[in-house]
């Protein structure tokens, strides 16, 4: 009998998390280094959700609360819902959870049986196939190249679809590649949708507010109604908001859905942390305004970046729509040798160099579903994205 469960080892750690654990290692160490592997805003939280969270203390809300979320945390999610999307969701169409992360983990562990299929577009968030994977189910994985923008195709869809198929999970903006679906491109894959009347959708929107240039971000329930009592919108403050440790997500969807994640949730976490539910509720239902400040210091990062790579010996870098991250191609540099004489024979192998190299720490393409390519999450200030850049142009001018 093995001590360990076959759940546990059908998945691997997360590759962004080793990343940056390895980064604070090697700084530790003393190295110089420069972390690009974390997707986390160099904002800070902003000071009325310190200050709601600093009230919420001296007031006494340090217990128990509802298991998935208080009411005014939920009244303050149903308006977001509302105000930024056009979704309406009543009292129990709503849940607060542990983060994003965990709210797509209780969704599918809530819903999926061994045999089960998720269509999972590639270049994914590294955590969707391997929650797929723990629940037994299988991920589906469709590859989404460059040629196509990144983003899941119709044709390519409605190939995917099986009579096992549960959910399709759509990133927009997406992590890793920041590629956004247009209202026109989500009621495009919705026509295929509502062909499968079996299928549910995971829209993962968490990037929502961060989007460039004169996109407009539209959610799929809200792009196309008729999905509505078949989407589940997961969100949470972690990007937008800079509260990536405050450790809060949420969802809109279906009663049955919400109330299975509910009761999952009742018997592994309980609720989520009474102080920084507080915070949440200031965040969804305070100024917003400096959102889109926000987004303009991004944007500004996004071309720098873009710019700087596309200038690399043997990069190519597709501008992003949204979120604060670039996936770039990397298809020339594989066979090359470095001075050392090292073989770079995938795109880990390349991410090692940088590492070794230069000191720059990102996360290799395979991670996310599709090579050769990396991530760079340029969520970090403008003077050390230009070092970051000109270390990579050194390190890929020295495989030339």
């Amino acid at each position: 009998m093995s001590l360990l469960s076959a759940a546990i080892g059908r998945i691997q750690p997360s590759a962004t998390a080793a990343v940056t654990r390895r980064t604070a290692e090697l700084k530790a160490q003393g190295r110089d280094i420069i972390g690009l592997g974390a997707g986390e805003p160099d904002f800070d939280t902003p000071d009325h959700v310190k200050e709601a969270a600093i009230a919420a203390i001296r007031a006494g809300q340090t217990r128990y609360t509802i298991v998935d979320g208080t009411a005014e945390l939920k009244a303050a999610i149903r308006e977001k819902f509302r105000r930024d999307n056009g979704l309406d969701y009543g009292p129990d169409e709503v849940t607060a959870n542990v983060g994003g992360k965990h709210t797509i983990f209780n969704a599918l562990v809530a819903t999926l049986d061994p045999g089960d299929e998720v269509v999972i577009p590639a270049p994914y968030w590294v955590s969707y196939p391997d929650i797929v994977q723990f629940c037994g189910a299988t991920p589906v994985v469709v590859p989404c190249p460059a040629s196509a923008g990144f983003k899941l195709t119709p044709e390519a869809l409605d190939a995917a679809i099986t009579p096992k198929t549960k959910w399709v999970i759509l990133n927009s903006p997406s992590n890793p590649t920041g590629a956004a679906y247009s209202e026109a491109e989500l009621k495009a894959l919705a026509n295929v949708l509502l062909a499968h009347p079996h299928v549910f959708v995971l829209a993962d929107d968490m990037y929502e507010h961060i989007v460039y240039d004169d996109f407009r971000f539209v959610s799929l329930a809200a792009a196309e109604p008729r999905l509505f009592e078949r989407t589940l919108t997961v969100n949470g403050v972690s990007k937008a908001y800079a509260m990536t440790g405050w450790r809060i997500g949420f969802a809109g969807g279906p009663k049955r859905i919400i109330a299975a994640i509910a009761k999952l949730q009742s018997q592994s976490t309980t609720n989520p942390c009474a102080i920084a539910q507080a915070a949440a509720t200031a965040a969804l239902s305070g100024p917003q305004d400096f959102l889109k400040a926000r987004a303009r210091v991004f944007q500004e990062r996004r071309d720098l970046v873009v710019s700087m790579l596309n200038q690399c010996e043997g990069l190519t870098c597709l501008r992003p729509e949204g979120a604060f991250y670039v996936y770039p191609d990397c298809t020339p540099l594989i066979g090359r040798k470095a001075p050392d004489g090292r073989e770079i024979q995938t795109d880990e192998d390349l991410a090692t160099w940088f590492l070794d190299s230069e000191g720059v720490a990102l996360v290799h393409g395979g991670a996310f579903g599709l090579s050769p390519a990396f991530r760079i999450s340029y969520a970090t200030s403008t003077d050390l994205l230009e070092e970051a850049c000109r270390r990579i142009q050194r390190a890929c001018a020295a495989l030339a």
